[in-house]
């Protein structure tokens, strides 16, 4: 384990000491502080890219790539016909477009790709694309099943192409802020993290709009289908697909993937060890085969770079407070980092030297004379040591006004293109924030824990 300053030299460091209060005299005050950004680019050299699934995602990704200089969209692939139009209407009729991703592939002006299909295509459109000369950038779940991700592993070492996974929360400022205090032991020990990402409406739980022009004409659902089971023209499935197991992940694929992303990078963590999950579906009974709601606990051993910890994560979809939650917290023995989506609070204290006696305690049951030999020992057993906790003001971290991780994540992919730093969510990182993910799919499944060996990132018949 990593020997941790002091908190006095830790409250120096972010800009002076907080003064202490006792619990419950006083509400703790906040320092607020900028989250800084590590967005440094050192070069505008071109880079061409494409985006492979003009769907939501790939708008989202596309334009934050495309605000960074240099880079440049030549092409688009999609499967329906109003994709490529509106494709053309937003950034003009040079670009090509297309059906068919290998088209893509084949062209000399494409120099990376961003993969923003459906989860059963993550794995073969990548390692299509790493052979064929290209840098690629895919959305998260890296693969849709655990045991295909050893084969993107292997291309991208084989072809040297830089790879990363689309979880914005590995270049995150608020995630990296909360790393950077995790590591200094403002927390002390960690014990206990707990991660949530709600939602309440229609939207949040992935019922999109469906154009009316989808027909069998407009969408090349046979395409879609790919290694998917054969079914007849389903515009719902194309449109709703992560509402079904043949196309997505589940809640847990797409959704648990983001918080296992943020605690990896905050703890070092490589993964757990044994997976427990609960699944339901329970309001969203809209011909969907997946859950909307899952529970999870997973339990991370001690490892050089963290002690042990269970991990507690969940995904509603039809949470009843009317708002989405989202929020990452990390529980240690001297306080707490809560996490928003990039902004962060910390709450710590000191906890008393001695323990205290009265109250709800076993001294109130002894006799008197026991009472008045027990205070004579305590005083001088105790001497000079605090009985009181101590509650340090909050500290604030928040990000500036419009602040976007995606094009965090996106200054940190191209810089590896251009510069060869490693990026931070390479193949490896990725299957092991969507492997553990795609395990609790597994567990609310059968009902029982599934095991995982975070090192060879495999599913075992035992713990190891």
């Amino acid at each position: 384990m990593k020997k941790h300053p002091s908190r006095r030299q830790f409250i120096r460091q972010i800009g002076g000491a907080a003064a202490a209060l006792t619990v419950g005299t006083s509400l703790a005050a906040e320092n607020i502080h900028k989250l800084q950004t590590n967005d440094f680019i050192t070069s505008d050299e071109r880079v061409r890219i494409a985006v492979i699934g003009a769907g939501i995602i790939g708008h989202y990704d596309a334009d934050a790539a495309l605000k960074i200089p240099g880079v440049e969209l030549t092409a688009v692939c999609d499967l329906y016909t109003g994709r490529l139009e509106y494709a053309r209407e937003k950034w003009g009729n040079k670009i090509f477009t297309t059906r068919d991703y290998r088209e893509v592939l084949a062209r000399n002006d494409v120099d990376t790709v961003l993969v923003c299909t459906p989860d059963h295509w993550h794995d073969r459109m990548s390692i299509d694309a790493m052979n064929a000369g290209k840098h690629v950038y895919c959305e998260k779940p890296m693969v849709q099943k655990i045991e295909w991700g050893h084969d993107v592993i292997g291309v991208q070492k084989k072809t040297g192409k830089v790879f990363q996974v689309g979880s914005q929360r590995a270049s995150s400022a608020g995630i990296l802020k909360a790393k950077e205090l995790y590591e200094q032991g403002i927390i002390g020990e960690l014990t206990y993290v707990e991660a949530v990402n709600d939602r309440s409406n229609a939207l949040g739980a992935w019922n999109y709009s469906i154009p009316t022009d989808a027909s069998p004409e407009t969408v090349d659902f046979d395409r879609f289908l790919g290694r998917a089971p054969k079914v007849p023209f389903n515009k719902t499935h194309f449109f709703r697909w992560r509402n079904y197991k043949a196309y997505g992940t589940g809640v847990a694929g797409d959704l648990f993937v983001h918080l296992l992303t943020g605690l990896h990078t905050i703890t070092g963590a490589i993964g757990p060890t044994s997976i427990f999950a609960l699944g339901d579906l329970n309001y969203w009974r809209d011909g969907r085969d997946v859950n909307d709601l899952v529970t999870s606990v997973m339990d991370y051993p001690k490892t050089a770079q963290h002690p042990s910890f269970q991990f507690f994560t969940r995904v509603n979809l039809a949470d009843g407070s009317g708002n989405y939650s989202n929020y990452c917290r990390l529980i240690g023995t001297e306080g707490m980092i809560d996490i928003g989506w990039n902004e962060l609070r910390v709450t710590h204290f000191k906890r008393p030297e001695a323990p205290g006696y009265g109250g709800y305690d076993a001294f109130t049951s002894f006799s008197a004379r026991q009472k008045e030999d027990f205070k004579k020992w305590y005083e001088q057993e105790y001497a000079g040591k605090a009985a009181e906790w101590k509650k340090f003001d909050d500290i604030v971290f928040k990000p500036a006004e419009g602040y976007d991780d995606r094009y965090s994540h996106f200054v940190n992919f191209f810089e590896s293109i251009r510069t060869g730093k490693p990026v931070l969510e390479d193949a490896v990182f990725g299957l092991r924030a969507a492997g553990p993910s795609l395990a609790a799919n597994l567990s609310a499944d059968t009902g029982k824990v599934v095991f995982w060996d975070p090192v060879r990132m495999k599913v075992v018949k035992r713990r190891t």
